[in-house]
């Protein structure tokens, strides 16, 4: 079976290789090794090597770091990313953006602050 591969918009991306799915509720911090998607909810920190991507129906009740965010869904928190955060047209944030580059389309609610640098999240350049 293979494994899916995110989008070259957000670089490589890694292997999606982690799926919570609609109904399932992960009362804890997550933390994944590659690609997350999120059709259900998390009650707690979400931290990702590569791409978190919250689908239409998914909610976040915590803190979402990762090289690059998609966003469908809620998010009860704030975000972090060292790349592209996406807010899709049904994408709802309550809290604070720290990117390099953000998208919000057109209906995306957007409620905090963004800060936006060419450094990564963790406030360091060099690798």
């Amino acid at each position: 079976m293979k494994k899916a591969q995110m989008s070259s918009d957000y670089g490589r991306g890694g292997e999606l290789n982690t799926f919570i799915g609609k109904g399932s509720t992960v009362n804890g911090n997550v933390k994944i090794e590659n690609s997350l998607r999120i059709d259900g909810k998390v009650k707690g920190d979400v931290s990702c090597t590569e791409t978190v991507v919250l689908g239409k129906g998914g909610k976040i009740e915590g803190n979402v770091t990762a090289k690059h965010v998609m966003l469908a869904g809620e998010v009860r928190g704030n975000i972090s990313a060292e790349g592209k955060v996406f807010l899709e047209t049904t994408a709802v944030v309550t809290g604070d953006i720290q990117a390099v580059k953000l998208v919000i389309d057109e209906g995306a609610v957007f409620d905090g602050t963004c800060a936006m640098s060419e450094q990564s999240a963790s406030g360091s350049k060099n690798s």
